[in-house]
């Protein structure tokens, strides 16, 4: 019978929080501590984290010598999917704010994503995305944003700035020229579809299975920027 095998805890910066790593089988889950024993992510649902990649990426490949940024590595499914439908010259950037995280992925999570980290393309920037997208204006082809449930923060409060009208005008400009920004959300929302296009961007809700083609759906977002 499986059972949940703690593996490790990290604290979660600026949180007070932390986040813990279990082994289930086969299979790891990443759960908060002290939590409801709700799943944030697992290693065997990740269709809709693979989805959020391909989507955009897929829109700006042919682009020369393309650029994405990822807000939150997760389990790096959400990576390796990006690189998979990036050209040899892309680069991307992955905004992780807790250390733990990217050291899982280059431990016991990182053979179930196909270890994305040793791919030569990725870097791994080690603050909030938030600051990354203020810094670099112009400076992206794709954004693809899993910092948490939603638009509502649920680890980290400061994450709901990034689905206020001053984040998303942030991502806007920190997109280059016909630029997507893709969200991932554990459910639908509408008024967070309305703040997208009042930021300047055409959206798309798009609903994909989080396993396989069957059981939970997730919403991803995807918003191509409209002017400059």
């Amino acid at each position: 019978m499986k059972r949940f095998v703690l593996l490790d805890t990290t604290p979660i910066p600026e949180n007070g929080g932390a986040l813990c790593l279990f082994e289930y089988g086969e299979d790891f889950v990443i759960k908060i501590q002290g939590g409801d024993g709700g799943q944030l992510m697992n290693t065997r649902m990740h269709g809709s984290e693979d989805a959020l990649a391909e989507i955009p990426c897929r829109k700006v490949a042919g682009r020369p010598a393309s650029r994405v940024l990822i807000g939150g590595l997760g389990m790096g499914f959400t990576l390796a999917s990006a690189l998979k439908h990036l050209g040899k010259t892309a680069e991307v950037v992955v905004a992780e704010l807790v250390p733990g995280v990217v050291e899982w992925n280059r431990g016991p999570l990182g053979e179930k994503a196909g270890n994305p980290l040793l791919d030569p393309r990725t870097v791994i920037r080690m603050e909030d995305v938030a600051k990354v997208l203020q810094a670099e204006p112009q400076g992206f082809d794709a954004i693809m944003l899993d910092v948490d449930n939603g638009p509502e923060g649920l680890t980290q409060k400061a994450n709901s700035w990034l689905y206020s009208a001053g984040g998303l005008s942030a991502c806007a400009k920190a997109l280059r020229p016909k630029g997507v920004l893709a969200v991932w959300s554990a459910s639908a929302d509408r008024q967070f579809s309305d703040k997208l296009k009042k930021a300047g961007f055409k959206a798309e809700e798009v609903q994909v299975f989080a396993h396989g083609n069957k059981g939970t759906r997730h919403t991803i977002w995807i918003a191509e920027k409209l002017k400059g």
